[in-house]
C-alpha cells in the first residue's frame, strides 16, 4: 500500500463511515517514514479544504459514488494545493487505484481541474462565500457570527486552516527537565510551555518524559486553577491525563488527585501517563461524571465533553462530523456534569469549567445558568480564547469559588 491509497482508505472511514483520522491513523501500517508524511499531507490538508475541494470537481460530475468522491477531492488537493508533487503523478495514481468501470471518468474530471486550474468561488453572500473557501459548514459561520460577530467569526475559519501548531509543556517533576529546556531546538513561549523545531513526540525530550505534548490554551485552563501543594483535587473528565499531569506538576506531586473517566481503557490512558511522568498521586477509576459521588475537595477540574468547535485545526473533520442537534445534547450532559461535582467543592474552594469548543451557549450560558441556580457560588473570572490570538486551540474557561454552603 502506497501513500496515496492509504489516505483514500483513511479519508474514506472519515469521511464516509464518521471515523477521526487521528484515531484511524494511530492503527498500525508498514508505511515507511517519508510515505506516512505525504499519507498525513494529503489527509488533514485534504480535510481541512474539503468543502472548498468539492467545490472545485462537482460541476464536472452530476452523480458520483461516495469513496469515488473521497478520491476526486484528495487528488484535486494534490493538483492545486501541494506545489512540488508532479500532477502526472497524482492523476496516474488516482486512475490506477479507481474502479475498472470508473477509469475513464476518474481521468476525465481530473484532467479537466488540471487545465482549467483554481476555480474562483462564485458567491456574493460573504458568509456564504467563506462558508465554502474555508470548509466550515456555513451553520458554523452562523454561529460564530451570533455569539462573537461576523469579523471574529471569519477570522477563526481562517485560523482553523492552519496547520495546528505542536506545543510542548514540561514535566518539572523531572530532575532533568531544565538541562532539557537549554536545548536549541527549544522556543520557550511562556511558564513551562514551549515549542520545538523538529517532531516533538519523536524527540528524545519527550521519550524520556521530560514534557508532555500539551496545547498552548489547554495549559491556561489548568494554570486558572492554581492548585497547590497538599490540596485534594478533583479532575472529572481526566483522560487521557495531560491537564491530570499538569496538576500534579503544580502541586508539587504532594497532596490527592482523583481522576475520573467514563470508561476503562481511557482510565488505563490516565494511569500510563501518571507512571510514564513520575505521578504517584493520582487514583484514577471510572466513574460517570454526571452522578454525584461521596467526598470533598479544594479544586475541581470541570474540563467536559462538548462539540469540539474550538479544535478544528487539529480535527478538522468534527465540521463535518457535527450537527445543530448534536449542541442540544451536549449542553444536557454539561449541566449534569455540573451540578454534579460543583457542589462537592469545599467553602472557599474554586473550580474551573472549561470546554476547547467556541459556543457561548456551551460555555458563558452554562455559567451563567449555574450561578442562577447556585447562589453559593461566585464567578471570579472567565476567558475564551481564540484561535486566531495564540496560535493554539480555542478554548473557554470559567473560574468559579464557592464563597459559602
Amino acid at each position: 500500500m502506497n501513500a496515496r491509497m492509504y489516505a483514500w482508505n483513511v479519508l474514506d472511514r472519515v469521511m464516509n463511515h464518521g471515523a477521526y483520522a487521528s484515531l484511524v491513523m494511530r492503527e498500525k501500517n508498514d508505511l515507511s517514514p517519508l510515505d506516512q508524511g505525504l499519507a498525513s499531507e494529503i489527509i488533514y490538508g485534504s480535510l481541512r479544504s474539503w468543502m472548498w475541494l468539492q467545490y472545485q470537481w462537482q460541476d464536472l460530475a452530476a452523480k458520483t459514488k461516495p469513496k469515488t468522491a473521497v478520491l476526486l477531492s484528495m487528488s484535486v488537493y494534490q493538483l492545486l494545493k501541494m506545489e512540488r508533487v508532479p500532477a502526472y503523478a497524482v492523476i496516474n495514481d488516482a486512475v490506477a487505484m479507481a474502479n475498472p468501470y470508473e477509469k475513464k471518468f476518474v481521468n476525465a474530471v481530473l484532467r479537466q481541474v488540471q487545465r482549467r486550474g483554481e476555480l474562483p468561488v462564485d458567491e456574493t453572500d460573504e458568509l456564504k462565500k467563506a462558508a465554502i473557501e474555508t470548509s466550515h459548514p456555513l451553520w458554523i459561520l452562523k454561529l460564530w457570527e451570533a455569539h462573537y460577530g461576523k469579523s471574529t467569526a471569519l477570522s477563526i475559519a481562517q485560523a482553523d486552516q492552519q496547520p495546528a501548531a505542536v506545543y510542548g509543556r514540561w514535566n518539572t517533576l523531572h530532575e532533568g527537565w531544565q538541562t532539557a529546556a537549554a536545548d536549541p531546538k527549544v522556543k520557550a513561549i511562556e511558564d513551562d510551555c514551549f515549542q520545538y523545531d523538529g517532531i516533538l513526540a519523536s524527540s528524545p525530550l519527550f521519550q524520556k518524559g521530560f514534557c508532555v505534548i500539551q496545547d498552548r490554551t489547554s495549559q491556561r485552563v489548568v494554570r486558572m486553577l492554581d492548585a497547590r501543594s497538599g490540596m485534594e483535587v478533583l479532575d472529572a473528565c481526566a483522560a487521557p491525563g495531560t491537564k491530570t499531569q499538569q496538576i500534579a506538576c503544580a502541586m508539587n506531586n504532594q497532596g490527592r488527585i482523583t481522576a475520573f473517566d467514563l470508561y476503562p481503557g481511557r482510565v488505563q490512558l490516565i494511569n500510563a501517563l501518571m507512571k510514564q511522568t513520575g505521578v504517584n498521586i493520582v487514583e484514577a477509576s471510572v466513574h460517570d461524571a454526571s452522578v454525584a459521588a461521596d467526598g470533598m475537595y479544594d479544586r475541581i477540574l470541570l474540563d467536559v465533553p462538548c462539540s469540539g468547535l474550538g479544535d478544528l485545526a487539529h480535527k478538522p473533520e468534527i465540521r463535518y462530523h457535527l450537527k445543530p442537534e448534536n449542541l442540544d445534547q451536549l449542553i444536557d450532559v454539561q449541566q449534569k456534569i455540573l451540578n454534579a461535582q460543583a457542589l462537592r467543592l469545599k467553602e472557599g474552594g474554586r473550580f474551573v469549567y472549561s470546554t476547547c469548543t467556541l459556543d457561548q451557549k456551551e460555555n458563558a450560558a452554562q455559567i451563567r445558568c449555574f450561578l442562577q441556580e447556585h447562589p453559593q457560588f461566585s464567578l471570579c473570572e472567565e476567558h475564551t480564547w481564540f484561535p486566531q490570538d495564540l496560535h493554539g486551540s480555542g478554548f473557554y474557561g470559567a473560574l468559579v469559588e464557592r464563597v459559602h454552603f
